[in-house]
């Protein structure tokens, strides 16, 4: 049945959304797009004449797709090439969809995103829906069919496991920035003791390379063994410029509401750090240098002002 004008603008309406839920579920920009995509197909062959609320029916087939797009990534991941890490979002992306709250700027954190990753499909949708969307139980129970009973007792559970390894501390723009000056001049002095200073015992460093782009299969753990490996990731050298393709300028922004280092060359991003803060010092480096999800920020790069760099060659 064909939409009319009236019921594609209904479907517009809804599409950052949907692309906000789908990414929080999912963890991957480009499968959120495809999820998003398959919505609008199972919108198109419907009788949206009888949909009494387009919203409610298009976020139970949206969560519902994901759910079984989990199952199936799960599967992938257990076969991915070293470590396997969110897709990161640059400031300012709709993707990362409602940020009025704690809760919403926090569940969109590469370090809740990762944590999420632990927990059932079904968990992972009753946090995301509840605590980034804010939907009441009655409505995420007939999303999921389930009763409001198990929604509130898997609400109760997922909290649990991401509150365990939750320690981030939010910053405002002008904080990220200079929380990101004060570590690359740390980073680029060529010696590990200022930033030994400005980590936790327990930093850990953990980089995704998907097997496209070298990136060291376990993390990095401890303060002076991820000082180490940042001094030699930001020392210049021939042998990178070759890897890179040329040399990097080094940026200072955001990424999902963390203070994020970017890495761009010839105007492709071909890195994205997220820096954990936390009040005892920088606790987590998540370093995204896998190509393929770097193609969204890329984009997103190219279509906004992001000001001069702060190193300019690497």
């Amino acid at each position: 049945m064909a939409l009319t004008v009236s019921d594609v603008e209904r479907f517009e309406a809804s599409r950052h959304r949907l692309e906000a839920i789908a990414y929080r579920l999912l963890g991957s920009a480009s499968e959120a797009e495809d999820a998003v995509q398959e919505t609008f197909l199972r919108w198109q062959a419907a009788d949206v004449a009888r949909v009494e609320v387009p919203e409610a029916w298009l976020t139970k087939v949206l969560t519902n797709l994901c759910l079984n797009q989990l199952t199936s990534a799960r599967a992938r991941r257990e076969t991915y090439v070293g470590q396997w890490l969110p897709e990161p979002l640059l400031a300012g992306d709709p993707m990362l969809g409602p940020a009025e709250t704690a809760e919403q700027r926090e569940s969109v954190s590469l370090a809740v995103l990762a944590l999420l990753e632990r927990l059932s499909p079904g968990e992972r949708a009753v946090y995301v829906l509840r605590e980034a969307f804010g939907y009441p139980h009655r409505e995420i129970a007939a999303i999921l069919d389930i009763t409001e009973d198990a929604s509130q007792q898997t609400l109760h559970r997922a909290r649990k496991h991401v509150a365990r390894g939750r320690a981030r501390t939010e910053v405002d723009t002008a904080a990220a920035r200079r929380i990101v000056e004060e570590f690359l001049a740390a980073a680029t002095s060529g010696r590990t003791e200022p930033l030994v200073e400005l980590l936790t015992r327990d930093a850990v460093s953990i980089g995704d390379g998907g097997g496209k782009v070298p990136a060291r299969a376990k993390a990095f753990e401890g303060a002076q063994a991820v000082a180490t490996f940042l001094r030699g990731l930001f020392k210049p050298g021939k042998a990178k410029r070759a890897l890179t393709g040329g040399p990097a300028e080094i940026h200072a922004t955001t990424a999902n509401g963390d203070p994020a280092v970017v890495a761009v060359v010839h105007g492709r991003v071909i890195g994205i750090m997220c820096l954990e803060v936390t009040p005892e010092g920088l606790a987590g480096f998540r370093n995204q240098v896998n190509p393929d999800k770097l193609e969204r920020a890329t984009r997103r790069w190219a279509a906004t002002d992001h000001g001069e760099p702060l190193v300019r060659a690497f």
